[in-house]
């Protein structure tokens, strides 16, 4: 009984924090249809334009080789001036009484999982502070090797090569879960893995 009063009120507050956020990014929601249709790969096309986008912002980037400050105030300007100007643009030009009840669903569907990421990343920092407390030589062994292999990337790699990555990673995600691709890859990953394991028992037989 207590379990199910939990889960109640566990969803209550999904359903309140979302209403919140739909509330909040009211102005933003056909930005956010579009943006989702492109993340989800409606079209065949829209993942190579978006790499092209992608591409060409990293490119202007190195070209101009912005020190660190420079580049951090252009980005709070740019959202600065994204969070004024888009609200406003989007509903002169498309308003609030276009929308269909499939167009309403998807912005509250997009609304919960935004919710439901930012609870998982509050539950993995929760979960590593809670290691902190209960393991603290785990937990310090688990955060300094996890540094080490980031520092060695980061030496490695070129920083803004190596953010254009993982940029292209976050925005190629949605539409990779969508279609299935990473878990069909995998699965040919485990299957050619599998072949070569079976080809050398064999040859030890």
């Amino acid at each position: 009984m207590a379990s199910g009063e939990g889960d109640n009120q566990s969803a209550n507050l999904l359903a309140a924090e979302t209403a919140q956020l739909e509330e909040h990014l009211e102005g933003w929601g056909e930005v956010m249809l579009a943006a989702d249709r492109i993340l989800r790969w409606e079209k065949s096309w829209f993942p190579g334009v978006m790499m092209l986008a992608v591409s060409v912002v990293f490119l202007l980037i190195y070209w101009l080789d912005p020190s660190v400050l420079t580049g951090v105030s252009c980005a709070i300007m740019m959202t600065c001036l994204a969070d004024y100007l888009v609200p406003t643009i989007a509903f002169r030009m498309f308003g609030s009484n276009k929308w269909t009840t499939e167009q309403q669903q998807r912005f509250h569907e997009i609304c919960s999982n935004l919710v439901k990421t930012q609870r998982r990343i509050v539950g993995w920092w929760r979960r590593l502070f809670a290691l902190k407390e209960e393991k603290p030589k785990m937990y310090f062994m688990t955060v300094v090797i996890a540094l080490s292999v980031v520092a060695w990337i980061g030496q490695q790699v070129h920083n803004l090569f190596l953010t254009y990555l993982i940029v292209s990673f976050i925005l190629l995600l949605p539409g990779l879960n969508r279609h299935r691709l990473i878990t069909k890859y995998i699965g040919m990953a485990k299957r050619e893995i599998n072949k070569l394991l079976k080809q050398k028992e064999k040859k030890t037989e």
